[in-house]
């Protein structure tokens, strides 16, 4: 009965997701929103419904390692298990630009979870704080991609600008940038933006009572499984409950692998641990501050910062992830969550 739970939970939060995003998408491509903008916003902060979804009901009803796990396990599975996952199907090509921009950014929100918790207390101040991250993170993404697609959709004439003639850049990563870019704006297309403005905001009504729902069945399976095992919230956060919450993100990133649009699942990856950071633990911290007593397990902590560092480095490289290197990141996640339970 508590694995129906679970299963059902996972389900009714993948739904709920869907249709919060899609229902967000349709009313804002009907407000003449460009599909741009609409995939970097809308679609974003809807893949991370149901770690915010969950996150919160576990802190509002006081198990907060609940939240913190799932917000420190789902950042984990993304960078090791789903990267790693990608590359052994089909290895991305990393976008040069990304590197610049968004690792920095990255390594310090990884760093920052340590920092903030490890006196066992987030306060409410600082989950406003990061709450103005994710906000500042969004506008900084959507001014630079905006400029940057308009920037490389202008036509050139004969070399008149003068750089056109010595851009260095390889054929093959200017395309594989150019897709990186658009991809926001591909899912943001998926809107019907004659959709009615009154279905648009049903749909997402429905998609926000399936999250909430799905988050009350997950974490009551879950619950009850751990129960009865004899595993620890904090365990259950870092394993059940944020692999359950990153299977979709998962499921979605080996079909795009399979289907030969694997750099996608890189953009996505670095996304979604941004905002599980900033929006995720700040939301979270922001309705009830989190506090987690004086014993803190700092292991997961800076397995997480090990990780993103391991991932960053993978990155970094010849701006492909090899077969091996996925290898490595799957074998990463493994030795993380051993090392957890251990200690």
């Amino acid at each position: 009965m508590n694995v129906g739970f679970v299963i059902v939970g996972i389900a009714v939060l993948y739904w709920g997701a869907e249709w919060l995003i899609r229902g967000s998408a349709s009313l804002a491509r009907a407000f003449g929103v460009k599909p741009l903008v609409v995939g970097l916003t809308v679609v974003a902060y809807g893949a991370s419904a149901p770690e915010l979804a969950v996150s919160t009901k576990t802190a509002l009803t006081h198990h907060q390692p609940i939240a913190v796990g799932t917000v420190v396990g789902s950042c984990a599975a993304n960078i090791s298990l789903i990267l790693g996952l990608t590359a052994l199907i089909s290895p991305p090509t990393i976008d040069s630009r990304l590197i610049k921009r968004e690792l920095p950014i990255l390594l310090g929100s990884a760093i920052a979870v340590p920092l903030l918790l490890w006196n066992g207390v987030l306060s409410r101040f600082e989950g406003a704080i990061l709450i103005g991250c994710a906000v500042m993170f969004t506008v900084v993404t959507l001014t630079v991609s905006a400029r940057d697609l308009d920037h490389e959709s202008r036509p050139t004439h004969g070399g008149q600008d003068g750089d056109d003639d010595d851009d260095p850049r390889d054929p093959g990563e200017s395309d594989a940038r150019m897709r990186a870019e658009e991809s926001g704006a591909a899912i943001g297309g998926r809107a019907r933006p004659r959709a009615s403005r009154l279905v648009a905001i049903a749909m997402s009504a429905a998609g926000l009572v399936l999250l909430i729902a799905g988050a009350d069945m997950f974490v009551f399976g879950g619950r009850s499984i751990a129960t009865d095992l004899g595993m620890s919230e904090r365990m259950l956060g870092l394993t059940v409950i944020s692999l359950g919450c990153a299977l979709p993100e998962l499921v979605s990133s080996l079909v795009a692998a399979a289907r030969g649009h694997s750099a996608l699942a890189v953009g996505s990856v670095i996304g979604s641990n941004l905002l599980n950071v900033f929006l995720v633990l700040g939301v979270t911290a922001y309705l009830r501050p989190i506090n987690l007593g004086e014993r803190m397990h700092l292991v997961e902590l800076l397995g997480l910062v090990a990780i993103t560092l391991l991932g960053i480095l993978t990155l970094r490289g010849s701006r492909r992830i090899t077969r091996i290197e996925g290898a490595i990141l799957v074998l990463a996640y493994v030795a993380f969550v051993v090392t957890a339970a251990l200690f």
